[in-house]
């Protein structure tokens, strides 16, 4: 019995390590070979520990509270498919940057590829999608304990970006045994367990290096596009483009507000395109663009020269510019580039952009999704953050909507996919203790049902709006084969939300005008917990109010 104390004791050091990194939230699924890492993060007043059923869902959460604390967050499981379960969270952090830890319980190597219940081939399992991996031994006092912590230290510093995999074997008993037995292993490690460092340091240089001709460029025509970047960051991106005089064209995920709202609208007319192209420097400032109209005539443009800044490393530009890629923090790349004050060079532009949202708001009068885009920011909670689906509802979002700079602004377009919002909504409120609305479709949310679950476990005010469009309306806008798109790819459900609401316990409405829209959400930042909205609308109007928008000029 007493090996599963030094199981308990191997699993502790690990954790201990991890907390030097910035990990304080730890998703934990039930599991009985995962116990010693559960039970040792149970005994670590570090951790704020959260739990889910469904290791999909939890892979998705821990990805949303590494979004909203820009902190690593590190997942807990059993062996089996419970560690593939969480692929697709791992998939998504791989392209945009969150860091995920994957501690994987494991059957000791003598109880693989024989048959034993529950063993499955763990190393290696998330391929290329992990940045780096460890496959542990199991645990023995002969090895010590430094040599773990600083296997756990290099893997740490190593990969600074992405999610890693660590895989833990653990042989039985997992329960039970002296409490005192093995504290010399566990002393060994000395004034280490009463610090806050790692026990290997690996410093990163992080020096920008300056443009060498950015004195003469920020004299010339510039134009700036602004994708996924913090909310600092975009307020920040604002003001140096405003100074520059240059345009600044915004993603949805920007937090850069829209100074030239509408980009997706205004972009189908000539004439913008032809004032946009006397720039002859385009600096983008993160990825994953969501506009259609936007990456196309990026893809088509080429301007003297194309700078691309993020801190990603990598290939980050799918039109494959001839350009110069800069891994640099933002914020420490803006200061060493600082703007001067020059005139706007293109105003007619951000008056075409005023006009167009004006017109928008305007003529989005019926009651539906686009309408709900176009007015989204009268909905928003005050000091709160804003999560946005994917397929048709971040798109019109971006096409419509005009959101405050700096607001900040959470979503999935790594891989775009529909499945974990639910959960991803739920870290991101966990992980910054504040509001959240989050806006979705049916599919979306009926594909992530089981996270309902997690919001009962919101400690602020989440409004949940299910745009209820009765299937993958997105379809519609595509070619795909009127006989065959309603059941191969739209695939309608019929469903209605109002008995998952009373299931999982959340407060509900259906309303029917804007008024009752408004009046609904904002009893859901009334009181604590979550609220779920089904906005029932129109099948096909908010795709078919997305691809017409250039007629509502």
């Amino acid at each position: 019995m007493s090996h599963s104390i030094f199981n308990r004791r191997w699993a502790a050091v690990i954790l201990e390590a991890l907390t030097r990194h910035g990990v304080r939230h730890l998703c934990i699924a039930p599991g009985s070979r995962s116990a010693p890492l559960t039970l040792a993060a149970a005994d670590n007043p570090s951790f704020l520990c959260h739990t889910h059923f469904d290791e999909r869902g939890m892979g998705y959460l821990a990805l949303g509270l590494a979004k909203a604390s820009r902190q690593p967050v590190a997942i807990i499981v059993t062996s089996g498919t419970a560690v593939a379960n969480l692929y697709p969270a791992v998939i998504e952090a791989r392209l945009t940057g969150e860091r995920l830890i994957v501690l994987s319980a494991d059957r000791p190597q003598q109880l693989i590829d024989c048959g034993a219940n529950q063993a499955v081939e763990q190393p290696g399992l998330f391929g290329n999608h992990v940045s780096g991996s460890l496959n542990l031994p199991t645990p023995s006092p002969d090895i010590p304990a430094s040599w773990l912590v600083s296997a756990v230290d290099a893997l740490m510093q190593q990969h600074p970006a992405g999610a890693v995999h660590l895989n833990c074997p653990f042989a039985e008993p997992l329960y039970g045994g002296d409490p005192a037995a093995f504290k010399a292993w566990h002393a060994s490690l000395g004034h280490w367990w009463q610090g806050d460092q790692p026990w290997v340091a690996m410093p990163m240089s992080s020096t920008v290096t300056i443009q060498a001709d950015w004195r003469e460029w920020r004299q010339r025509n510039g134009l700036v596009i602004v994708g996924n970047v913090t909310a600092e960051e975009g307020t920040a991106l604002v003001k140096w483009a405003g100074e520059l005089g240059w345009p600044l064209i915004a993603d949805v995920q920007s937090q850069a507000g829209a100074s030239f709202p509408c980009a997706e609208i205004w972009l189908q007319q000539s004439v913008a395109r032809e004032a946009l192209e006397q720039a002859q420097l385009v600096v983008q400032f993160g990825s994953h663009l969501t506009g259609k109209h936007l990456t196309s005539w990026l893809a088509e443009y080429q301007p003297e020269a194309y700078w691309l800044i993020e801190s990603m490393p990598g290939r980050r530009d799918p039109a494959q510019h001839r350009s110069c890629r800069i891994v640099a923090d933002i914020g420490d790349w803006l200061d060493a580039h600082p703007a001067i004050a020059l005139p706007a060079w293109c105003p007619s532009l951000e008056k075409l952009a005023s006009e167009t949202f004006r017109t928008v708001q305007q003529k989005l009068c019926h009651f539906g999704e686009a309408q709900l885009a176009a007015r989204l920011s009268e909905l928003l909670p005050v000091d709160g953050s804003l999560f946005l689906g994917n397929s048709l509802t971040i798109r019109l979002v971006n096409a419509f909507a005009r959101l405050p700079v700096g607001y900040p602004v959470y979503a999935n377009r790594g891989a775009s996919g529909i499945d974990g919002l639910l959960a991803t909504s739920a870290g991101v409120q966990l992980g910054t203790g504040k509001p959240v609305l989050a806006v979705m479709g049916d599919l979306s949310a009926l594909y992530d049902l089981n996270s309902l679950a997690l919001l009962r476990q919101v400690t602020a005010p989440l409004v949940l709006i299910v745009v209820n469009n009765n299937g993958g309306q997105i379809f519609s806008m595509l070619p795909t084969p009127v006989a065959e798109r309603e059941r191969f790819f739209a695939m309608p459900q019929h469903v209605n939300f109002a008995p998952a609401a009373v299931m999982f316990g959340l407060h509900y409405h259906q309303p029917q005008s804007w008024l009752a829209l408004c009046d609904a959400v904002e009893q859901g930042w009334q009181h604590d917990g979550a609220t779920l909205i089904e906005l029932r609308v129109d099948e096909e109007l908010g795709a078919q109010s997305l691809a017409t928008g250039g007629t509502l000029l």
